[in-house]
């Protein structure tokens, strides 16, 4: 019997019914316009509750809508929270649930990376982790049908991540790396933090990116070291933190969203 995995964050970090998931998705994306000229090959998105970052998370799927028949697999790869390992963890899950429904997971692509080095099949770090979780409602929303390759980025080496990404990302794929931008500094801290950050992403210039600047600094720097091999240019679609979207300005978090063509 196939196991999927539940949702776990579910009427925590976004509504737990089908119906007010689907309007609060809907409503995140009505407010967004996609706005860029060619297919994302990838997506850097936060992954605070979506009173948080939801309005940033949306502006950076906004853009997938005009290909959204083209993007048939999606591998995100997301920072562990809950567990500490070294490598990138795969699930044994054979879908992933959320309240709009199960998407099946591509099982031939996590055996295609089960002898790449750093890649260990760990289910303990999905069972409690958000950061991947609370993308798939978007995906869900935006694509047509799609599978997909979840990931978890623990200690990992960005050589590792690179060459995860760069098994996977042919014509059909998405790549989309999970991430929030600083933690807890004042407003303005936060803003002069995270904007050194976007500019190393813009530059791909991943190398000084640590875990202060990005709780997915791993999986960023190893799709930075991927851009500059494949030539991709990176797009800031979106900058804020939860002084400017849900929360007081004395702790605040920050939010981007980048787009790679």
């Amino acid at each position: 019997m196939m196991h999927v995995k539940a949702p776990v964050v579910a009427g925590m970090f976004y509504p737990a019914t089908k119906q007010a998931l689907s309007s609060t998705l809907q409503g995140l994306m009505r407010d967004v316009s996609g706005g860029v000229e060619s297919r994302p090959r990838a997506l850097i998105v936060p992954h605070a509750g979506y009173q948080y970052s939801g309005p940033v998370a949306a502006s950076a799927y906004a853009t997938l809508s005009p290909w959204a028949d083209e993007i048939r697999r999606v591998v995100v790869l997301a920072p562990s929270h809950r567990v500490a390992f070294s490598g990138i963890a795969t699930s044994s899950a054979g879908a992933f649930a959320t309240p709009l429904g199960e998407i099946p997971v591509d099982a031939g692509a996590l055996e295609l990376l089960a002898d790449l080095p750093g890649v260990q099949q760990l289910d303990e770090a999905f069972a409690q982790e958000h950061s991947l979780e609370v993308q798939l409602p978007f995906l869900q929303t935006v694509l047509s049908r799609f599978s997909l390759v979840p990931l978890i980025v623990g200690d990992a080496d960005s050589d590792d991540v690179s060459r995860v990404i760069e098994a996977l990302c042919d014509a059909d794929t998405l790549i989309v790396v999970s991430s929030d931008l600083s933690h807890y500094l004042d407003y303005q801290s936060c803003q002069q933090r995270d904007r050194a950050t976007t500019a190393q992403i813009e530059a791909m210039q991943g190398e000084r990116i640590g875990p202060y600047d990005a709780c997915g600094a791993r999986p960023i720097r190893g799709l930075l070291l991927t851009a500059r091999r494949h030539g991709w240019r990176a797009h800031t679609l979106d900058l804020r933190n939860s002084g400017d979207t849900a929360g007081d300005r004395s702790r605040v978090v920050g939010y981007g969203a980048y787009e790679f063509h």
